[in-house]
């Protein structure tokens, strides 16, 4: 098989498209791709006899063959065919025309420009790629690189700004503007002034390489591809046979806004069909911190809705209407940017009052804009209601060109920018049964139908142009009996929507044959706890008699008197805790204020702290009771108490709070369980607001150890980083993790954007090492990518694709490359000088990769990953002491998840934030060496001078000689430990 541009150009649209056309099944009907087809055969015609009307005959060939093209002497070749085999298959291209350059200078051969010919103004990627394609093909025939392509497209004589410019310099010179110019369909052939665009082919032959191999390789096979349904669908020429097989099949793909990988991964569990799918939805409760955010779109909701033929509401629609209700509906050009048909419906029902309208050329685009305003003036409080971005761009658009009132008062001034799009409304909140949420589709559904049933957007533009150019009554006829229709349709949503709202806000149920409230749904849990829905009142009465606290608490105890002992409560006792310790406080010599020693006693007091002792095998509660007075300056008057009363505000010492901070923090203790378990060992009543305080005070004592670890983490030569979420109260979050071999931070973030990154990091010039989120790529410092996500994701691609074997070669030639640095590592250590030894394999697995030509999608994928991040993946064979994996971050990151366990939904981003502080000092403490309980109670905030007392007191306990002549032997003791409540 032959692969043509056609064929070319319909596999860039659609596989299925292609198979179509190559196996010459007959097409189901499109009048608009009939249309655009002949649109780009007669631009095509009209260009090339314009580009060689302004060249002689002997500069002008037709069709010259291939291998005469290096001697030829025509400086233009028009309709050129050019074959080439390439791989397994033989690829030929029509060039539209070919621009010869004549060579200068000596040893310079001519350049050969490929030129293509696109009728419309606006190019896409596929146009570029179709260049690129005939650009490839001539090169293979010539065997001549070409660098350069051209487009030659539109007319700007058409776009709204040349005449925009047209009116402004005939207003300027004061001279009628000339509406030859202004008006795109009076514009001749003659005078048309395309664009022109220039492509770089040599950037796009890679990617046109890729689609040959993959269109040969579904040529060549027996077998047609996957049906799958696409936004090109509309303008396809087999669009009624693929959509008649979809709904046959019940294909996925019936589901518009589907991605590709979605429906993937939905095959790959077994679900093939929209029925299928429509039985995955679960109903979930929303989290309270997530009530105002908007809902996501649920396609498996939508599949639901179309099952059981009900629409489905999720939360409450809001739509309100105070005012007199405009429905738009604009009709244009998107090609031009031209809006040529406005619509108005204004009002209700049958007493609305419809209004079209109208510009013949784009000269008349700011008329009917004026009229728009002027029609809004005459409704008292006019309300813009539109279905769709289109008629939001264009408000923008035309407020932008043309300009609105901008006093207050004005009515347009206030109802533009306040225009209610419906789609918005509906998107994720209301799911109509009906494939995509298209307005044909919903209005169809509530029972609204159009003149042709048939019409579409696209067809308007067809309709649009033949009115053009023939003028025809019956074109401007159906286009503006379809702007109105659409009108009315858009008013028949609107009322749906607003009845939706008024039962939503009512409390009032719709009937169930046609709306379903997904709040109102019932999960199926076969095997967990759940409460009983009963038909009758009285069944439930009797049901809640049967509940086990009901029943021990008001029926057992009427006839077991060992049972209502047990239940009897005994009384907390309030009795005060007699002290360990008594401190009496020292009389002061002078006053503090005027240094008089003329002081007397002015009122006895007491202040009792409640602490723990830390003994040698166990922990006893310790009461410490401090005694003083208060004192009075009999010369100043000032009362004053002694200077050794600072044991603070707080009645908890601090090695109670040491302690509750270590089973806390380190070993991940509820803050109530902590508390209730120093209260039943040692009689303390703590409560929520104590352990809060706890915590508080903690983390703003060493919030600046904190900082100090973030900015040693972030000016030093290693920085491990990742990252993960976290839930709060009343909203979502995340947690950066920063590391090395000796610090760790954790730092808040409200969301998962690189802009912490940028800050933090935007004097970092040690090596980064990190996951493959795209956030650390905008570093500017040398990066070290995580080689086990690598293979983690290798291998899931080798588990999920077991008999792909370009993927497996890919495999086992990078585990060749990677398992001797591993070898050495474990030798040597992280040491460049026995480590870039392996630099030249890197460079020749590099090469060898380049060279090879990959066909399935898996190792594609990898092997474009690879490229890409080929400066990052072996950053560990330049510096010392560089790690070729992010454990480090990764297992900081543990602690945190397990604390995430404890604390995740109910605290606040300023609870988290005190989490953070300590669990910081807590990582850094273990990752120096340090006992975090030790630190806490030596009162210290620096972590380093901290772990250097404590290696200094252990070296000299080392070196220091023994006491005593001989060395006497001790028998082997037991330590257990022993916890005494003291009295």
């Amino acid at each position: 098989m032959k692969i043509t541009p056609d064929l070319f150009e319909a596999f860039l649209k659609c596989p299925t498209k292609c198979w179509l056309r190559a196996s010459g099944e007959p097409t189901s009907g499109n009048a608009y791709a009939d249309w655009v087809k002949s649109q780009g055969e007669s631009y095509r015609g009209n260009e090339t006899a314009r580009l060689a009307g302004d060249l002689s005959n002997g500069d002008v060939a037709t069709s010259p063959d291939v291998e005469t093209l290096k001697s030829a002497k025509w400086r233009l070749a028009t309709g050129v065919v050019a074959q080439a085999p390439v791989n397994s298959c033989a690829v030929e291209s029509v060039v539209h025309a070919i621009e010869r350059i004549p060579f200068q200078g000596r040893g310079r051969a001519a350049q050969f420009i490929p030129i293509r010919f696109i009728f419309r103004n606006k190019l896409t990627k596929d146009d570029k790629l179709l260049l690129a394609f005939d650009a490839f093909v001539l090169a293979q025939a010539m065997g001549r690189d070409t660098s350069i392509g051209k487009i030659i497209h539109g007319d700007r004589t058409l776009l709204p700004e040349t005449c925009i410019r047209a009116r402004e310099s005939a207003a300027n010179s004061g001279e009628p503007a000339n509406e030859q110019h202004a008006t795109p369909e009076s514009v001749a052939l003659t005078r048309a002034q395309p664009l022109v665009t220039k492509v770089k082919t040599p950037a796009l032959t890679g990617e046109v390489r890729k689609r040959l191999e993959k269109t040969a390789a579904l040529l060549a096979s027996e077998k047609p591809p996957d049906l799958v349904l696409n936004r090109h669908c509309p303008e396809c020429e087999f669009r009624d046979r693929c959509r008649q097989k979809a709904i046959e099949a019940d294909d996925l793909s019936l589901l518009a806004g589907m991605s590709a990988k979605e429906r993937q991964k939905l095959r790959s569990k077994g679900i093939f069909t929209v029925t299928q799918f429509s039985y995955t939805f679960r109903p979930r409760r929303r989290p309270r911190r997530l009530r105002d955010k908007r809902e996501k779109y649920h396609h498996a909701l939508k599949a639901l809705a179309i099952r059981e033929q009900k629409i489905h509401i999720v939360g409450s629609p809001e739509l309100k209407i105070e005012g007199t209700p405009v429905y738009l509906d604009i009709e244009g050009l998107p090609d031009r940017d031209f809006y040529y048909l406005i619509g108005l419906r204004i009002g209700h029902g049958d007493t609305a009052v419809q209004h079209s309208l109208w510009a013949d050329t784009v000269a008349d685009e700011g008329k009917i804009w004026r009229e728009f305003l002027a029609i809004l003036e005459t409704v008292e409080k006019p309300v813009l209601i539109h279905y769709g971005s289109y008629e939001t761009e264009f408000l923008k658009r035309m407020c932008a060109c043309h300009g609105v009132p901008g006093e207050a008062p004005a009515p347009q001034a206030k109802a533009i920018p306040a225009a209610v799009n419906l789609l918005s409304g509906i998107f994720g909140q209301v799911y109509f049964p009906t494939f995509s949420n298209g307005l044909k589709e919903i209005a169809g559904h509530l029972g609204f139908g159009w003149t042709e049933a048939a019409a579409t957007g696209l067809q308007t533009i067809e309709r649009r142009h033949e009115w053009a150019t023939s003028r025809a009554p019956f074109y401007k006829s159906s286009l503006l009996t379809y702007n109105a229709e659409d009108c009315n349709a858009v008013e028949v949503v609107a009322n749906k929507l607003l009845e939706l709202h008024r039962a939503s806000s009512e409390g009032q149920s719709s009937p169930q044959h046609e709306v379903v409230d997904v709040a109102k749904l019932k999960r199926e849990h076969p095997y967990g706890f759940k409460r009983n829905t009963f038909a009758f009142p009285e069944l439930n009465v009797i049901n809640d008699a049967a509940y086990w606290d009901y029943q021990r608490e008001r029926v057992y105890v009427k006839s077991n008197a060992n049972l209502r002992r047990a239940l009897t409560r005994p009384q907390k006792s309030r009795k005060a805790f007699a002290p360990n310790k008594t401190i009496n406080c020292s009389r002061p010599r002078t006053c503090p204020k005027c240094a008089s020693r003329n002081v007397v006693k002015h009122t006895k007091s007491s202040k009792t702290v409640l602490d723990i002792k830390f003994m040698r095998h166990g922990i006893k509660r310790w009461i410490t009771r401090h005694r003083f007075h208060r004192y009075l300056c009999q010369k100043c008057g000032a009362v004053f108490q002694p200077k050794e009363t600072c044991w603070g505000k707080s009645k908890f010492g601090s090695e109670l709070v040491a302690y509750f901070l270590y089973l806390n923090i380190e070993l991940r203790l509820p803050q109530i369980h902590v508390a209730s378990n120093l209260n039943r060992l040692f009689g303390f009543r703590l409560d929520s607001a104590n352990t809060g305080n706890f915590k508080a005070r903690a983390a703003k004592k060493y919030k600046e150890t904190y900082h100090t670890l973030v900015k040693k983490l972030c000016s030093g030569r290693l920085l491990h980083a990742d990252e993960t979420k976290v839930n709060l109260r009343d909203k979502d979050g995340f947690v950066w993790v920063f590391a090395n071999m000796e610090e760790v931070a954790y730092v808040y973030s409200e969301t998962r954007e690189g802009d912490l990154l940028q800050t933090m990091l935007k004097d970092f010039r040690g090596v980064l090492i990190s996951d493959f989120y795209a956030a650390y790529d905008g570093i500017p410092c040398p990066q070290q990518k995580c080689l086990i996500h690598l293979i983690r994701d290798l291998n899931d691609d080798l588990l999920k694709y077991p008999y792909n074997e370009e993927l497996r070669r890919l495999t086992q030639a990078f585990v060749a490359l990677l398992k001797p640095m591993v070898e050495t590592i474990d030798r040597r250590g992280l040491k460049t000088r026995f480590l870039r030894k392996h630099a030249p394999s890197v460079e020749r697995f590099y090469r060898q990769i380049s060279e090879t030509t990959l066909q399935s999608e898996a190792a594609v994928k990898f092997k474009d990953r690879l490229e890409k991040n080929r400066d990052k993946l072996f950053t560990f064979l330049r510096f010392d002491g560089v790690p070729w994996n992010n454990n480090n971050a990764e297992h900081a990151v543990k602690p945190f998840a397990a604390l995430r366990q404890i604390i995740g939904g109910i605290t606040t981003e300023k609870g988290l934030q005190d989490y953070l502080v300590l669990l910081s000092v807590c990582q850094t403490c273990k990752y120096m060496g340090v006992d975090f309980l030790d630190f806490l109670r030596s009162g210290e905030k620096d972590i380093h001078a901290f772990a250097a007392s404590r290696r200094g007191r252990r070296q000299r306990k080392e070196t220091s000689p023994p006491t005593g002549s001989a060395a006497v032997a001790l028998p082997e003791v037991v330590a257990t430990t022993q916890i005494a409540p003291g009295t």
